[in-house]
This record gives structure tokens, C-alpha cells and sequence, in this order.
């Protein structure tokens, strides 16, 4: 066990500490055990059942489409398309926009069926890269599945990818060639590759408002096609959908956290993958926290017997330090921006994450995002008073009041501040 100290960016909020295991703090990424292999990765890959066998060097098919830039020896860094070998209509493979309702084997087993393709370039000056970093360029760019052929040294071989952060793919191989059909562009990106004087940030914006998907921006702001020219850079996958996913959040709270509060205390529960969630919202001004619980023997818990939580939150303001969650707490945050945005109004919101031994394998952090929507587009059980939720929340959720309550920065705060309708 570790205790971790939760940030805080307010001067007058009390600052918490929080137990939590290594593992949910670490999820495979950052060796907090000293171990050179993640135990629970080495778990993971029992999954290994649903791989494609891959008996050739040449490999054909319809990528959704679909790239990917590793992160391991950054700046020199593997790029690369993922592709099934079969054509016609792959886009589902790549658009988790789309998943809400899936189950995890058929999650798997679809995402296993992409090979990757890898091919070595320096992130930060991949134009020396040549007709490679093109072609990766094009797919990541363009609308809809599209034809591609790779040229493998060896044939493709090796475990699944699984991240908490990214959609997990199947076997991968270095290539000696890639050939990629004509497509069209999407629009609004396409727009953002051509503006070599537009800040990546406003191109990343200009592209949600104009109703591209996120997981379409998160691709081509991976792949060094927006931003000022000069400046244009190859960012790893698992970085560019968080960045993307803050950068669109913290723009919806900018644009909607001086609204009118809402006027009743809301519940909007969902059940997902063996993921609970209950999410609160408070008449107040804008505040946001995410609490995850990890139940024995899920994913990222090892123990048979312990919980472990995590909490992030920011105020008005905001946050200035990473979330130890990760992405998960800027994905849930734009979700219920977005919410609020649609609706005209502003909120406190507290969201309740109940991880269960179901959950075995990470799927990447669109799971919270889309869950988080979805949880949204239900119709709230509405109340008066906090306290009268309660009762809803415990009959959904296995961890009881007591625990949420102390591990809740802004429900403490919510219950000790004086607000200004007291006075009256």
C-alpha cells in the first residue's frame, strides 16, 4: 500500500490522503514494483487465445482506418497502420464511439484481428522519414475504411498491445513496405493539415466543434498533422488521447462554467463491463471529481481481499497537475462538459467508478468516456438534498456511503461551505 496525496488546488480546501495500491496507480506503465514485467499484464496475455495466426509476410485488408505510435524510446518511436487482413466495412474496429454495449470477449476479440505494422522514425523530425510517414499521415486522415497492403520482414507475431489508456490490437511486424489506396479526408482535418499556422490546441477545437468524433481527432493529432508547421511533432498514441480529451474538456468548462447552476441534486446511474457508476450532480458552481473504486481481483487489483481507491478533483479553476488517475479523469471530465454544454447550464459533480472482478483486461479510456455519456443520456433520479440520494447510490453500488463520503474532496467541501442563499 502507498498513500498518495490528492492534489489540491484550492487555498481553502482541506487536503486529503488516500490509500491505494501500487497497481492502479501504476497500471502496467510505470514500474512502481521494480519488476521488469507487470505480473497482471503477464495475466492479461491469457487472452492471447483470440490472435489472428498471421502465415505470411504480405498482409491485405481495410484498415477502420487505424494507426499507431508507441511511446517505448521516445523520440524514436514505431509507427504504423493497423488493418485486419479482410475488407469492406471495417470502421467498427475503430470506433469506440460505437462499443457502448459490447461485452469485453467481443471487444477483444474484434480489436485482436488488427495487425500492426512498425516502422522506426524520430518523433520530433519524422519529415527525414519519407513515403512511410506519408502514407501514415494519409490514413490517419482519412474518412472512411480504406485499402492498404504491408510488407513484412518476418511475419507478424507477438502478444496483444493492452493499455488503460488504449484500445488494445493484435500481433505486429516490422515493416519493409506500405501501400495505402486513395480516400478521401476528413473535412474539418483536413482543414487543420493544410493550416500549417493554426495552433494544434485551436485545431484540436475547431474539429470537435465542427463535429468530427474524438477518436478521429486523437489519430491525426498523433501523427503530426496539426499545429504550426515547425512545431508539428509525432505524439505516441496513449499521450495524444488524453491530451486530446483535456484539451476539449477544459475548453467546454471554460464555456459553460460561469452558466446558471442547476437547480436540483441529480443521480444517473449506469452498469457497463462490470463497471458500476453512479454520478452525482450538485446545484453549484463548476467542481469535478473522479473516485474510483477497485474491488478485489479486478483488473488492476490484486488482492483478494482489499479495495483500493483513487480520487481527483479540481475546483473552479481548475487543476495544474496530472490526475494519478490518468486519463480516465480528463476522458469523464469531458463527457460531463459536454452534458453540461448541451444543457446550458453548470453543476458540481462527483462521479463514482465501482471497478468489479469482470473487468480482467484494459481497454483503453474510451470505456470511461462513453460509459460516462451514456450514464448522461439517462433520465436522473432527482431530489431536493443530497442526502436523499443516498439510498439510491448504496442499493446500485457495493462500497458504502461512509467510504465515498471520506474519499470525496468535494462533497466535504459541499457540506462545510457556507453558501450565500444561508444568509437568507
Amino acid at each position: 500500500m502507498v498513500q498518495m496525496t490528492l492534489f489540491d488546488d484550492s487555498p481553502t480546501r482541506e487536503r486529503k490522503v488516500v490509500k491505494s495500491g501500487l497497481c492502479n496507480l501504476c497500471k502496467g506503465t510505470k514500474a512502481l514494483c521494480g519488476r521488469d514485467r507487470c505480473p497482471l499484464m503477464l495475466k492479461f496475455y491469457s487472452h492471447q487465445k483470440y490472435l489472428p495466426q498471421i502465415d505470411r509476410k504480405e498482409v491485405e485488408g481495410c484498415s477502420p482506418p487505424a494507426v499507431f505510435v508507441g511511446r517505448n524510446g521516445y523520440p524514436k518511436v514505431d509507427i504504423g497502420p493497423l488493418l485486419p487482413s479482410e475488407f469492406g466495412d471495417t470502421s467498427l474496429l475503430d470506433s469506440p464511439e460505437r462499443w457502448v454495449g459490447m461485452g469485453m470477449d467481443q471487444i477483444a476479440e474484434m480489436r485482436f484481428r488488427l495487425v500492426r505494422g512498425k516502422h522506426r522514425i524520430d518523433a520530433r523530425d519524422f519529415r527525414k522519414a519519407g513515403r512511410i510517414v506519408d502514407s501514415v499521415q494519409e490514413l490517419a486522415l482519412t474518412e472512411k475504411p480504406i485499402e492498404v497492403e504491408t510488407r513484412f520482414d518476418k511475419k507478424p507475431t507477438g502478444r496483444m498491445v493492452l493499455d488503460d489508456a488504449v484500445q488494445p490490437f493484435g500481433p505486429s511486424g516490422r515493416m519493409e513496405g506500405l501501400s495505402v489506396g486513395n480516400g478521401r479526408f476528413e473535412r474539418n482535418l483536413e482543414k487543420s493539415f493544410y493550416d500549417t499556422d493554426l495552433r494544434s490546441t485551436e485545431a484540436v477545437i475547431n474539429s470537435y466543434r465542427n463535429g468530427t468524433l474524438v477518436s478521429e481527432i486523437q489519430k491525426a493529432f498523433s501523427v503530426g498533422t496539426m499545429g504550426i508547421d515547425k512545431n508539428r511533432r509525432f505524439v505516441p498514441t496513449r499521450w495524444s488521447i488524453t491530451a486530446v480529451d483535456d484539451i476539449i474538456g477544459k475548453d467546454l468548462v471554460r464555456r459553460t462554467r460561469f452558466n446558471e447552476t442547476i437547480d436540483d441534486y441529480r443521480l444517473y446511474r449506469w452498469d457497463q463491463l462490470d463497471n458500476r457508476w453512479c454520478i452525482i450532480m450538485l446545484p453549484a458552481t463548476w467542481r469535478f471529481e473522479l473516485i474510483e473504486a477497485w474491488l478485489p481481483r479486478s483488473s488492476w487489483n490484486p488482492s483478494s481481499i482489499r479495495v483500493d481507491m483513487t480520487a481527483d478533483d479540481e475546483g473552479f479553476d481548475g487543476r495544474s497537475e496530472y490526475a494519478q488517475s490518468g486519463g480516465a479523469y480528463y476522458a469523464a471530465r469531458l463527457a460531463v462538459a459536454e452534458a453540461l454544454e448541451e444543457e446550458g447550464r453548470t453543476a458540481g459533480v462527483v462521479i463514482f467508478r465501482e471497478i468489479h472482478p469482470g473487468y480482467d483486461i484494459p481497454l483503453g479510456v474510451w470505456n470511461i468516456r462513453e460509459n460516462v455519456r451514456a450514464a448522461l443520456k439517462q433520465r436522473p433520479i432527482s431530489s431536493d438534498s443530497m442526502d436523499s440520494l443516498w439510498p439510491w447510490i448504496e442499493s446500485h453500488m457495493d462500497i458504502k456511503r461512509d467510504s465515498w463520503k471520506k474519499n470525496s474532496a468535494v462533497l466535504h467541501e459541499w457540506k462545510v461551505q457556507r453558501r450565500l442563499d444561508e444568509f437568507y
